[in-house]
């Protein structure tokens, strides 16, 4: 169980919110206890409203996301360690077809708790990227 210090320290909060969930502004990130590397995004305003996450450099050693100088200064970035960069992932029952979207990477500066989910501009992201290659 976490400690109501904990907890503050995992709320993230997203100004704009997040797209097609623009009412919601604070989520905790928390780990998901036994599905490692798995994190799990969740609304404290709704609790029926959570995402699984993941960071994609742990299968995707090539994914670049490249910040905007707005983005950098919305989340008052100051250094690019301070940065944690999330996916979400769309679970199946079969694992091959667990897919995250590479397209709308999550950010979140870790120093403050603010977050944005940008939508990249790139076409070889998909938002169905298979999760575990064949």
């Amino acid at each position: 169980m976490m400690t109501a210090e904990e907890k503050d320290k995992n709320v993230i909060t997203f100004n704009n919110g997040l797209p097609g969930f623009e009412s919601l502004k604070t989520f905790v990130l928390e780990d998901i206890e036994g599905s490692e590397p798995f994190k799990n995004l969740k609304s404290t305003e709704d609790e029926n409203i959570g995402f699984v996450t993941i960071v994609p450099f742990d299968f995707k050693v090539d994914y670049e996301v490249k910040l905007t100088e707005a983005v950098i200064n919305s989340l008052k970035i100051e250094a690019p360690e301070d940065v944690l960069i999330l996916n979400t992932v769309t679970l199946n029952s079969d694992a091959k077809k667990i897919t995250t979207n590479l397209k709308a990477p999550i950010i979140i500066n870790s120093k403050n708790n603010l977050g944005y989910q940008m939508i990249l501009d790139r076409e070889n992201y998909s938002i169905k990227h298979p999760l575990i290659k064949e």
